[in-house]
């Protein structure tokens, strides 16, 4: 069996507020044969020189300086250069437990074509929210993995298993052969161009039970509802991605599981323009339903939504018309108005 080794990629775009404590808390893992790879995307302010201060602090970091390029070109770069015959990424606002690299190169098999996913926390100012996969833990294979995960990672109000490149130990072949489906380009939903493929080709999928090693940092400075006017355009990428994947993958009932992760994916687009459009939110609403169908593709399915921003985006959605348009307008003022009391 090859010796199990670890590269972790942290891409880093003005970080300097929290690199910090996301690189100690890399550098401080119980497991020490890791491969740090920092990737400077240009920033702007002092974390070219903090980067630069660990690799000499510490032999096991690597740094790359690079123009701004987005966090998809980042987190390439870092994979190009890593040797790791195992890879996690890290986020350069977040941090992980010390135990979380051993704890999951513990439950690896040591074979190819693994992923070893732990759950995380969401880290928020004054309080902390624990999430976990929906799908039960467990060792996944054979029969059970083309059933229970590969014919339903799309398509769920929440995902079966997160689609974010964090919080997971991934073979390097998983990443590495799959490079093709990613895009510079994409400014929304990254992460699925390279887990989605991921998940297709893994052989063996470990979920953990608890296992909440990672820190997801929730800024709420940055979380602000604003008006994205290319939502619509990053969405029609990312669905031009997922079904390419699905395509070339072949994945278990691919034509069901794109259809309705693009009703889930429209309603962001929808949610948008109820939230923060402002003149002609109303047709841009009406043309996006129709463009991606989105009353035939509800009825067909029989979506009905639990959470309740998105029941009103549906009932948006099965008649876009300014009337409803309206009503949603109106419904999204007051539920972000009372979430926000509460909140």
């Amino acid at each position: 069996m090859t010796e199990k080794t670890v590269s972790i990629i942290v891409p880093v775009y003005n970080a300097q507020n929290f690199l910090e404590k996301c690189v100690e808390s890399i550098l401080g893992q119980t497991f020490s044969g890791l491969e740090v790879i920092l990737v400077d995307d240009g920033s702007q302010d002092r974390s070219p020189q903090m980067c630069d201060a660990f690799a000499a602090r510490d032999a096991r970091v690597q740094v790359i300086h690079k123009e701004n390029g987005g966090l998809v070109s980042a987190w390439t770069a870092g994979v190009r250069r890593s040797l790791g015959n195992y890879l996690m990424f890290v986020d350069s606002d977040d941090w992980i437990d010390a135990c979380m690299t051993e704890e999951l190169l513990r439950h690896a098999s040591g074979g190819p074509g693994e992923i070893v996913c732990c759950n995380f926390v969401i880290e928020r100012p004054g309080c902390a929210e624990e999430c976990r996969h929906v799908l039960a833990p467990g060792v996944y294979e054979g029969e059970r993995l083309e059933t229970e995960v590969r014919g339903e990672l799309l398509g769920h109000e929440d995902r079966t298993v997160s689609m974010s490149r964090c919080m997971k130990l991934f073979s390097r072949e998983l990443i590495t052969d799959n490079l093709g489906f990613t895009s510079p380009k994409l400014k929304m939903g990254e992460d699925v161009s390279i887990v989605l493929p991921a998940l297709c080709d893994c052989r063996r999928l470990v979920i953990l039970k608890d296992a909440l090693y990672y820190h997801y940092f929730f800024n709420p400075a940055s979380m602000v509802h604003k008006y994205d006017p290319a939502m619509a355009e990053q969405i029609r990428e990312l669905n031009g991605v997922i079904r390419k994947v699905a395509e070339a993958k072949r994945m278990p009932d691919g034509v069901r599981q794109r259809e309705k992760e693009n009703v889930y994916l429209t309603m962001l687009s929808v949610k948008n323009e109820l939230r923060g459009g402002r003149k002609g939110y109303a047709e841009r609403t009406a043309r996006i339903c129709r463009t991606e169908k989105m009353a035939d593709l509800l009825k067909r399915y029989g979506i009905r939504p639990r959470d309740k921003a998105n029941r009103i985006i549906a009932w948006v959605m099965r008649r876009p018309d300014r009337l409803r348009c309206a009503c949603g307008r109106m419904a999204f003022a007051l539920h972000d108005a009372l979430a926000g009391r509460h909140g």
